[in-house]
């Protein structure tokens, strides 16, 4: 080598170094921030008792692409010494690990009452650290049943009597409070105060839980509420479901005859001391003016029977009587792991009117839960009347009768001092019209206000189309699913039932997913499904279950209506399908883990019950619900074969169980159940399958689950959904009931009848989703005919207008329309398909969803021979996009489309190119043929 190439090598190589140094020093300077952490799904959550709570956080970047290769969690008791290391707690250590969510706390035990104090940072793909992110905390509840050093105590009222008593307990504060937590839970529900004011935002405490199993107590910071001096803790204690009435047989009583309450509050003094004050025989008890409040009957409330200051100092409470301390279980004591239930938002009235018989009722314009808040001013006495429903008749009068035995009705009598407000206390309501009457003075829209009350789980996701109906169709499955998670999934808000049924939510689940954050909400109601569980591994039609009466006699238990308690296909098939649904949606393993037994006790005890040919017969079944043959034949158990649902549904189960073993590394349950599954197969063909590919009585539903369960041979697949697709094009609409409505468009999309799919999405005459929204539905109806082309209602004994079921169909709407869906391969949308199938005469959908990772997004316009697609792919997560056509004719940017700046390979299978994208947001164009389109 010369000497002048030496030194044109040498400037190469030290161009290059500088180049290196150049872009390592701007990639030193991290791009990413991270937000959104939580603990246990919550941000910042105040007593909780998992013993080892999982972190999660978002990493928020502008740059595309942006991955996560490793991170490191530090916790401290001390929020100053976070950046004291040997001052940590625990520190997870730089852990190479892409997984920014559902990551343990792996530390010391945790201690009961401590606040623990977190921080994250991660690195990215080029090895480059963020900073720490801002400081988080969760705080445990109390860990052990010995933490409580509380008695259980009944009010001094009349035990028999059923009205709500009032508490109280009156004490002393002798220096500056650093710190107050009040650890509070009853028999009953109950609304605790402390000098005068609610504590906590929360309604409806402590929640419905199977309470002999798992009784759930809540926490709360009450630092700032406590003053110098006297101080007094004031409660309401009702019935609600520990002790009302509960169910369709009239029953009060299930849980017990005696409400009670355990209130412990702790506090720490600035100097150090502690001191605890519980619930004990110094507390006293009266009645007062809640007469009688119950979660169907309503509330009557009289205003003239309240105790001015009863829950502050200086209340004379003589006339009180003494509570009574009763021996009570703390062993079964929880912290809540859903969120609680809360007033969430206030809608106005639209329109006061006069009906025909002579009611003045006032519209909402939203089929809603919750209850109304009453403005008013008069003398005392005068009494309102509330009585509330959701729809009218034909003649436009107030339509009760579907309500059954609920009442849901309040009385208010006024107590004469002025203007007066009023919200009632142990009871909801399911209802778009309010009906006045005793009211004084002018009705006025400020007279009524509804409260919407719900489980406060955050809205995740959002969806918009060109058309108004499918986006009415879309805020009816929406405001269906508020107004039926208020702390337990139910089946309606409004009728003497509002029940946990297990079929409807196992049917929704994955919709739910979708419009909210349903982790907790579920992951809480799936604990009282295995403890409510029968030895046998039968799992009860409703949770918690107040339907069973008996333990479990040797054959066919009955419930209180005379119904057998043998699980049923698609109902108790809950245990298997949601905590799978959750896994995929939020990446969530414990959930497996957990649950683990109770679904395989279930999947046993379906074989059990199948016997040795591997077919599920004879037993009670629910079969394919409502569906539209129903009415026809006067029967609500659908048209298709119960044992081909039963059999179908005993497969579905056993593969999940089988996934779930494999994913928890149970490889020898993983290879049993498998085996199972092929067996139940083969008996499913032999047994309900042609050699022509007809299933069954070759009802759509028959159809949907062979397809959609996999468990068709490949060569009679496509036939058969031929035969699905030639049905529906003969009929022009579906057929189908609770269980084969979910999945209609999904199999009808997967085997090309795309066409077909949007044909019944659109459909507007009887049975279709769009018939109830032209009837001027704001939520989904439990019957496709509710109100019947000719007006007149269905059944009244069971006619709901707010039954999220057939709201299943939302789940299709995001995944084909929207195009967003999860591979079952990387749950938690670790890697996201983007698939959006245009048709139907749409020509823009907007579809986004909150994944754990952060917002995904897919928007389309359609025009002329151009679709525009924009897509947002959340940080440390990756997409394929399936594009129908040739790579050649696709732009991104504005440019044509090709590998780097986050768009990691393109290629082509069949006609559709598919691109893998990184992190970021992306613009894409592409041509397409319009006579193509269904």
């Amino acid at each position: 080598m010369t000497q002048i190439s030496r030194h044109a090598g040498r400037l190469i190589v030290l161009c290059h170094l500088l180049i290196v140094w150049s872009q390592q020093a701007a990639a030193a300077e991290s791009h990413e921030v991270l937000t959104a952490l939580k603990v246990e799904y919550f941000p910042n959550p105040v007593g909780i008792d998992a013993p080892h709570p999982r972190f999660s956080w978002q990493i928020a970047s502008k740059e595309r692409d942006t991955a996560q290769s490793a991170y490191e969690i530090r916790v401290t008791t001390d929020r100053q010494s976070l950046g004291q290391p040997e001052k940590v707690l625990w520190d997870s250590g730089k852990v190479q690990s892409d997984q920014s969510i559902q990551n343990a706390y792996e530390g010391p035990p945790l201690q009961s009452r401590t606040r623990y104090f977190w921080q994250v940072r991660v690195w990215n793909q080029e090895g480059v650290a963020t900073d720490w992110s801002p400081i988080a905390f969760w705080e445990m509840g109390l860990l052990s049943a010995s933490d409580w050093k509380a008695d259980w105590i009944e009010p001094g009222t009349d035990s028999a009597s059923h009205q709500p008593s009032m508490l109280r307990r009156e004490f002393q504060i002798d220096g500056k409070v650093a710190q107050a937590r009040i650890y509070a839970t009853s028999h009953g529900l109950y609304e605790l105060s402390l000098n005068g004011q609610k504590v906590g935002d929360a309604v409806l405490t402590p929640g419905w839980t199977t309470y002999s199993h798992r009784l759930q107590y809540q926490t709360y910071d009450v630092t700032e509420q406590l003053r110098s001096g006297a101080n007094v803790i004031g409660a309401y204690l009702g019935d609600g479901w520990y002790r009302g009435t509960i169910g369709y047989s009239g029953k009060d009583g299930h849980y017990g005859k005696d409400v009670a309450m355990l209130v412990q509050l702790e506090i720490v003094y600035e100097d150090g001391h502690r001191e605890i004050l519980t619930s004990d025989a110094n507390w006293t008890s009266s009645f007062g003016p809640i007469l009688q409040s119950g979660i169907y009957q309503g509330e009557d409330y009289d205003a003239r029977l309240e105790q001015t200051g009863w829950n502050g100092p200086g209340f004379d409470a003589r006339r009180w009587t003494a509570v009574r301390p009763v021996a009570g279980d703390k062993t079964t004591l929880v912290a809540p792991q859903g969120p609680p239930v809360r007033r969430l938002a206030e809608i106005k009235s639209k329109k006061i009117f006069r009906t025909p018989a002579g009611d003045t009722v006032i519209d909402l314009g939203q089929n809603m839960v919750g209850w109304v808040r009453l403005r008013v001013q008069g003398k005392a006495g005068d009494t309102v009347t509330l009585r509330h429903a959701e729809v009218l008749d034909h003649d436009g009068n107030f339509y009760t009768e579907n309500l059954r035995t609920a009442n849901q009705t309040i009385h208010y009598t006024l107590k004469g001092t002025g203007h007066e407000v009023f919200e009632p206390h142990f009871t909801f309501q399911g209802f778009r019209y309010v009906a006045v009457s005793g009211y004084p003075g002018k009705l006025t829209d400020a007279s009524i206000t509804g409260v919407v009350v719900h489980s406060d789980m955050d809205h995740t996701s959002e969806f918009v189309t060109d058309n108004p109906l499918i986006n009415q169709l879309q805020h009816n499955i929406l405001w269906g699913q508020m107004g039926n998670f208020v702390d337990v999934p139910t089946d309606c808000p409004q009728r003497d039932e509002r029940l946990g049924w297990t079929g409807d939510a196992q049917a929704f689940a994955p919709t739910a997913a979708f419009n909210m954050d349903v982790a907790g909400f579920f992951t809480k109601w799936l604990r009282d499904l295995a403890a409510d569980q029968l030895p046998s591994g039968s799992v009860p039609f409703v949770v918690p279950d107040i339907l069973t009466v008996d333990a479990e006699p040797a054959e066919a238990p009955v419930n209180d209506a005379g119904r057998p308690t043998t699980g049923a296909a698609g109902w108790s098939d809950a245990a298997t399908v949601i905590p799978w649904n959750l896994y995929l949606a939020y990446g969530d393993k414990r959930v497996l883990e957990v649950q683990y037994e109770s679904m395989k006790k279930w999947v046993d005890y379906e074989q059990n019950r199948a016997g040795a040919d591997e077919v599920w017969d004879a037993d009670f079944q629910f079969g394919d619900w409502l569906d539209f043959f129903g009415a026809a034949k006067n029967t609500n158990f659908g048209s298709t074969s119960p044992d081909l649902i039963a059999t179908a549904y005993f497969a579905r189960s056993t593969g999940i169980l089988a996934q779930t073993a494999k994913v928890l590394g149970k490889e020898a349950d993983a290879a049993k159940y498998t085996r199972l599954l092929t067996k139940i197969v083969a008996a499913f063909n032999q047994k309900f399958v042609s050699a022509d590919g007809t299933v069954g009585e070759g009802t759509q539903t028959a159809y949907v689950l062979a397809l959609d369960f996999d468990l068709l041979p490949e060569e009679l697949r496509a036939a058969a959904a031929a035969k699905l697709a030639a049905d529906v094009e003969a009929r022009g609409h579906l057929t189908t009931g609770f269980l084969g409505t979910p999945r209609l468009l999904s199999v009808l999309t997967e085997f090309g009848y795309l066409k077909d799919a949007y044909l019944l999405l659109k459909r507007e005459d009887f049975p279709s989703w769009l018939y109830p929204v032209k009837h001027g539905a704001t939520t989904i109806w439990e019957r496709w005919d509710g109100l019947k082309p000719d007006g007149s209602f269905e059944n009244k004994q069971m006619n709901s207008f707010n039954h999220y079921a057939y709201g299943a169909v939302g789940k299709w709407m995001y995944e084909v329309m929207g195009g967003i869906r999860i591979d079952t391969n990387a749950p938690g949308y670790k890697h996201i398909f983007i698939e959006p199938q245009p048709g139907g005469g749409f020509r823009h959908v907007r579809a986004s969803h909150m994944t754990p990772y952060g917002l995904v997004s897919s928007e389309w316009v359609r025009a002329d021979r151009q679709l525009s697609l924009s897509v947002t792919i959340p940080s440390n997560t990756t997409a394929t996009v399936r594009i129908r056509g040739r790579s050649s004719d696709i732009a991104e940017g504005g440019k044509p489309i090709s590998v780097g700046r986050g768009v990691r390979s393109i290629r082509q299978e069949g006609d559709d190119s598919l691109v893998d994208l990184g992190a970021g947001h992306y613009e894409l164009r592409y041509r397409i043929d319009p006579s193509s389109a269904p």
